[in-house]
């Protein structure tokens, strides 16, 4: 089904929120994530401190909040896969769509924005910290999921750590290639293969599970 048109008011949200995080990030990279207040974020952007403070909780939240967008991606996808498709199955078609997409949420984007994220994130515990608790948070939706389907805590749990695993693996490789300076359409390919190299791996030890009939 397709998407209904954003609205002028969810656009210019939109457009508030890019803004406000592409002026973020200038002033993290220019003087450091320590270095600059939510204060100096808003009157860069154009915005009142409230306002920073209404679309995003946190100073580390201005900066991740796209990077939170897909805490879910992985439970989305199982939750709503086809009958008969298992979880891998649902993960890495999805993933592969995204592939398709060049979507900057796999690392697979030609923006040099997203070069200065990865690279702030390894220069701010901080904001390592945050990133990694989405990535928990993105194991704990999946295995609620799972669990919900099969009762069965403690396997719904292995499997998403799996997964999430094996998802995450291929995403470090691409900001790897990132960094040397390949380019997201040489990367595309390499990166679709080996996608798929590691949910065959994951699905070997899962063996089609959990059965969605």
């Amino acid at each position: 089904m397709a998407e209904e048109p954003m609205g002028l008011r969810e656009r210019k949200k939109r457009q508030t929120a890019t803004r406000i995080w592409r002026t973020a990030l200038d002033l993290f990279v220019e003087r450091g994530f320590d270095k600059v207040s939510v204060a100096e974020i808003a009157a860069a952007a154009d915005v009142s401190k409230m306002t920073v403070f209404n679309y995003f909780g946190t100073k580390e939240d201005v900066l991740l909040g796209p990077m939170e967008e897909h805490v879910g991606d992985a439970a989305d996808a199982v939750r709503h896969r086809e009958p008969g498709e298992s979880a891998v199955d649902a993960i890495r078609r999805q993933f592969l769509a995204k592939v398709a997409e060049r979507d900057p949420s796999i690392g697979l984007s030609d923006d040099p924005r997203l070069l200065q994220l990865r690279q702030l994130l390894s220069d701010t515990p901080a904001l390592a910290r945050r990133a990694m608790f989405f990535q928990l948070r993105g194991i704990e939706l999946l295995a609620d999921v799972l669990a919900e389907e099969t009762g069965d805590r403690l396997m719904a749990g292995i499997a998403a750590h799996q997964l999430v695993a094996a998802r995450d693996a291929v995403i470090l490789e691409n900001h790897r290639r990132l960094v040397a300076g390949d380019s997201a359409d040489d990367m595309a390919d390499d990166c679709a293969a080996l996608a798929g190299r590691a949910f065959d791996l994951v699905e070997k030890g899962l063996q089609g599970y959990p059965a969605n009939v």
